[in-house]
């Protein structure tokens, strides 16, 4: 395939966003995340066409006008086709379906929802369901314009989209990516049968399908199999990718004015010991346990009380949610219940942060001696990737066994049960004691594997998967970065 290569890129969230500035004038605001970021190489690379929903009023406005050219971080220029949705329909695509329904069987957190079955038959049919037509039509039009283009589909929200791109376009090829866990077919069994159903004959309807990591990739053949007999056909079409961060810009947020005035700040009151947690406050994180575990650190180990602090840096996350707001409130309650029982003048032992400051996490990243990432399930967890590339402390890693990047990164951290306090209390107080040349040996391992397999890899593997299963007509060129 030539450099320029048409894609159609497929996302609720799309890489830019628009707003009034000062004078009136159209701002662009550039979208953050790690997908956007993953997906970074092809924008670079290709002739991309990027399809999203219109998030804000002013994107909806920008949407009238079809169409328009924009450019990447890099300055690669892409196409951008904002579709708008009704808000009620997008209210119940993502407030009520995608976030929290899927979301949370995903991540084993069924448990937390106060009331599951409430309308959710209404919610799919009206919202998930008439979302995802509106952005497989905008879909089916770039094919229209460019019909051999491969459509790579992003995400949990937009499960329903390549059947219908399929239905509509039977020739076309077609991928999508999992960000998020997968699981079997005991999880699934909390949804109606015919939206469980639904949503795995909507991903089959993919040439390539890939996930982070093997365990969810064979999930998911597991829960085909279960709920539709179609799991020699899930196994064909699925692969394994993590995937990576962008080594490259996290040297340069290290070497940043703003990070480096936060570090300055941080280390004018760095306490001997720091462990670090950097999250969002959604409760698949799991950062009350991560408190209680500390709590019991501390419990177990009065030598270390006002030596070690743990700062908590999270960012506010679907604050509309109630099951959100519940779980917010349940951080604030276990960080005070440490301070309150262990705090004297002096020496507060967590520190919270509740905002969205990417340069005070660099920060924190450069800074940690033990950086515990807990969470109940993740797809990946990025910040275990990225805070190892700029730490600056042979900083040790503690990992749960449930984040993808677990099957990664294994042999340089001290692994967690993420329902396990106690056991997260004795990994805390295990990569304290760490001699420092396993330290620096684990962090060394970290940052060649996450340097060695970079966006670059994990995009031309996405690519080639869907070339070797959907091969591009005769007398086009390969696919490729």
């Amino acid at each position: 395939m030539s450099r320029r290569e048409p894609l159609v890129v497929v996302s609720n969230r799309g890489p830019v966003g628009f707003l009034v500035g000062p004078g009136g004038e159209l701002e662009t605001s550039r979208g953050a995340g790690g997908l956007v970021t993953a997906l970074r190489p092809l924008v670079d690379r290709h002739e991309v066409t990027w399809v999203a929903s219109a998030m804000s009023d002013v994107d909806r406005e920008v949407a009238l006008s079809g169409r328009r050219i924009e450019q990447s971080a890099s300055g690669s220029p892409f196409a951008l086709r904002l579709v708008v949705h009704d808000a009620e329909v997008y209210r119940l695509f993502y407030g009520v379906v995608a976030n929290p329904v899927l979301w949370f069987v995903q991540h084993r957190l069924w448990d937390l929802k106060r009331d599951p079955a409430a309308d959710l038959g209404r919610a799919w049919q009206h919202g998930y369901l008439e979302a995802n037509r509106a952005l497989a039509a905008a879909t089916i039009g770039e094919l229209d314009r460019v019909p051999d283009a491969p459509v790579l589909v992003q995400d949990y929200h937009l499960y329903l989209v390549p059947a219908l791109v399929r239905a509509a376009r039977p020739g076309a090829r077609i991928a999508h990516f999992t960000h998020i866990p997968w699981v079997g077919p005991d999880s699934w069994a909390v949804l109606p049968p015919e939206i469980a159903c639904a949503i795995h004959e909507g991903l089959l309807a993919c040439d390539s399908l890939g996930f982070h990591t093997e365990r969810w990739r064979a999930a998911f053949v597991e829960s085909c199999e279960a709920l539709l007999g179609r799991g020699a056909e899930a196994e064909r079409v699925s692969h394994a990718n993590p995937i990576a961060v962008d080594a490259v810009e996290f040297d340069a947020l290290a070497a940043n004015d703003g990070v480096i005035a936060r570090r300055a700040e941080l280390l004018a009151k760095r306490p001997e010991i720091l462990v670090v947690r950097v999250d969002r406050a959604d409760p698949s994180k799991n950062a009350v346990r991560g408190f209680e575990a500390f709590g019991k650190l501390l419990e177990h180990r009065s030598a270390l009380h006002g030596r070690v602090v743990l700062l908590a840096l999270l960012d506010p996350s679907r604050e509309e949610i109630p099951e959100y707001v519940d779980y917010r409130l349940a951080i604030d309650r276990a960080v005070a219940a440490v301070n309150d029982r262990f705090g004297r003048p002096g020496w507060e032992p967590v520190s919270l942060v509740v905002r969205d400051d990417l340069l005070a996490s660099v920060a924190a990243y450069a800074e940690y001696d033990v950086l515990l990432v807990n969470p109940v399930m993740d797809g990946l967890n990025l910040v275990a990737k990225e805070a190892p590339l700029v730490n600056g402390r042979d900083g040790v890693l503690v990992l749960s066994r449930e984040a993808g990047a677990f099957e990664e990164l294994d042999e340089w951290v001290v692994p967690v049960d993420p329902l396990d306090v106690e056991g997260q209390a004795r990994a805390l107080e295990r990569a304290i004691e760490l001699p420092d040349s396993t330290r620096r040996a684990w962090l060394e391992g970290i940052r060649s594997r996450v340097r060695r397999h970079d966006l670059d890899a994990w995009a031309e593997r996405e690519l080639a998967e869907l070339e070797a299963r959907a091969p591009l007509p005769r007398g086009r060129a390969t696919m490729g970065l």
